[in-house]
């Protein structure tokens, strides 16, 4: 039996979300986070940045929020990609950044206001869906 090509670890196969064209046209183009949050709810770029930005002016609950549905709109993403709960999502891959700056976001902001439990769990999540993604989001 022929090895080559074959997954020897078993594990799940990478998952790689699809790019939005006219999103990436749109933020390109300079347009506002919130305006594209707007126009392009199921996104999660643009719920990660406005994450980002909360969380960079000090308004920890409402970068908490923004997180939390970046968070919940990638779980969506991923499961429509057939994603299983677990496995590589890379950050190598920029369609799969949004999901994973809304993750880092959320764990930021769940140890800003005491939920170490939550920020723990999604630390680990994070490593677990790219070891390096947390050094290139911190990087940025």
């Amino acid at each position: 039996m022929a090895l080559i090509g074959k997954n020897l670890l078993d594990g799940p196969e990478p998952t790689y979300l699809e790019e939005n064209p006219q999103l990436t046209a749109r933020f390109d183009a300079g347009d506002e986070a919130e305006d594209l949050a707007a126009a392009f709810p199921k996104e999660q770029l643009p719920w990660a940045i406005l994450a980002e930005e909360a969380l960079a002016d000090g308004r920890t609950l409402e970068g908490y929020a923004y997180a939390r549905v970046g968070y919940h709109r990638g779980l969506d993403a991923l499961r429509g990609h057939g994603w299983k709960g677990h496995g590589p999502v890379p950050y190598s891959h920029e369609p799969n950044r949004g999901f994973l700056r809304a993750l880092a976001a959320l764990g930021k902001a769940a140890g800003q206001i005491g939920e170490m439990d939550e920020a723990a769990r999604i630390e680990k999540f994070l490593g677990d869906s790219d070891p390096e993604a947390a050094g290139q989001i911190a990087q940025r």
